[in-house]
């Protein structure tokens, strides 16, 4: 039994309806599918209209799926459309704004310290560093945008240790508005790369956007950023970089197998600190989180509570499957993520006798450089032992590749490319699955090559990773 999130009483005055009494609810659901009994089913259009830019509109519509989320336990619904949902039901004017009234009720109820970070790439993986440190509240998954940010706030229980908000965007004037929401004590820029940057024309537009965050923070906010990312802000600030930057905390050295210690000189002191999964980028969201603990006064020895922090799915976590280790980095990917992962895998220790294979995705939303960053990325796969690419874009890499490196290309990582891949990978082998989202993650990909690698059969090499 879960305790109560919101009372219906709460929920009533959080988003201006007025309603009889109701039951309690444990949590807040936007989709009847994954709804939990006692939930509260929030009806929202699939199309928010102007105000957002989604990155998908739909005709269909939440209301449509009421009557199926009260048939799994919902035990109330929020709409803007009446009728008969055989539930209790809040009515308002229009559900994405009363998702965003719950979520402004629950940062009001937080009284432990916020957090909210932003970047082109690792805000989900800080995201978990961050929450795991400082045994703060923060939801699954990448709920970064017009929907998932009031979300993951309206999920905060009311006597959460703490918050943690990863804020994205993928077309200007989205950061500034959530972060204001969130209303962070500490704001966080990890990073600035040309992620979505056909939408912002330029990399200046994708730093000014990041630096937006800063906007939400009050006057005794404090915010963390890359030092090589330049924001405009005239409050306190702790930057992070590189051994050789002008920062407050510096990362030092990587120590360890595949870089799994950070060396942090920091406020006068050196200290180490575990990296999940290891490699530079990771290590550096370590240095950010560190800049963090900083200005919460929090002591960075709680940094040692990463070591027992396990990889989100898609971003770095270790599937065995058939005797081959897949590095699942399948969640996204820009250029410089993807060069930091191929530079960090080409790294890592060989297993016994296998070799280290990649996969790699299209990049998406490039804009008129896509081919370019496509073919750069040859460089860095110079110290592979092959690489399948996948993707209309991935086809200049391809041709960039020295041929002893080329695997194949595949269109799309369907049926016949899973099986290639399994045909071809042997026992012993290390292989890297890295793309944007819409390549290998909406598709199952390496949950369907694990499912091959494990049919084919062949024991594990016995060696750990």
């Amino acid at each position: 039994m879960r305790d109560p999130l919101w009372t219906f009483r709460e929920l009533a005055q959080a988003v201006g309806a007025s309603a009889a009494d109701g039951p309690d609810i444990g949590g807040i659901c936007i989709d009847s599918r994954r709804l939990a009994g006692g939930d509260l089913f929030v009806a929202l259009a699939g199309d928010p209209g102007p105000r957002f830019t989604a990155t998908s509109r739909s005709d269909r519509d939440g209301h449509d799926f009421v009557d199926d989320a009260v048939a799994k336990g919902a035990a109330a619904v929020l709409a803007h459309r009446p009728g008969d949902y055989r539930a209790p039901m809040l009515l308002v004017e229009d559900t994405l704004d009363g998702l965003w009234d719950l979520g402004a009720a629950a940062r009001r109820r937080l009284s432990a310290p916020v957090v909210a970070v932003t970047g082109s790439s690792g805000k989900t993986t800080f995201k978990s560093f961050a929450a795991a440190v400082l045994g703060a509240f923060a939801t699954d998954g990448s709920l970064n945008n017009h929907i998932g940010v009031p979300l993951s706030l309206a999920r905060a229980p009311r006597n959460a240790n703490g918050a943690v908000c990863e804020i994205g965007t993928n077309h200007p004037g989205e950061i500034a508005p959530l972060s204001k929401l969130v209303a962070p004590h500490v704001a966080v820029v990890l990073n600035v790369h040309p992620a979505h940057i056909e939408n912002f024309g330029t990399l200046e537009a994708i730093r000014r956007e990041k630096a937006s965050i800063a906007e939400g923070l009050g006057d005794d906010g404090v915010l963390v950023h890359a030092a090589d990312v330049a924001v405009d802000f005239d409050g306190r600030r702790i930057a992070f970089g590189g051994a050789d930057e002008d920062a407050d905390v510096r990362l030092a050295a990587l120590r360890g197998r595949e870089g799994s210690v950070a060396v942090l000189d920091t406020a006068g002191r050196r200290v180490e600190a575990p990296v999940p999964a290891g490699g530079v980028h990771r290590a550096r969201s370590v240095a950010a989180l560190a800049a963090v603990l900083l200005a919460l006064d929090v002591p960075l020895d709680a940094l040692e509570r990463l070591a027992a922090l396990e990889v989100p799915r898609g971003r770095g976590n270790v599937v065995e499957a058939g005797g081959v280790a897949l590095v699942d980095e399948s969640y996204n990917a820009n250029p410089e993520s993807m060069k930091a992962t191929l530079d960090a895998f080409a790294a890592s220790p060989e297993r016994q006798g296998g070799r280290r294979i990649a996969v790699l995705g299209d990049m998406l939303e490039l804009g008129a450089e896509a081919m370019r960053h496509h073919r750069q990325l040859a460089a860095h796969c110079e110290n592979l032992h092959g690489v399948f690419c996948v993707g209309s874009r991935m086809r200049a890499l391809h041709d960039a590749l020295a041929p002893r490196l080329r695997l194949g290309h595949a269109e799309e990582a369907d049926a016949a490319f899973v099986a290639r891949c399994a045909r071809t990978l042997e026992i012993g082998d290390r292989v890297l699955v890295k793309g944007s989202n819409g390549t290998f993650w909406a598709k199952g990909f390496v949950a369907a090559l694990t499912a091959a690698l494990d049919d084919r059969g062949g024991a594990d090499s016995g060696d750990g990773v």
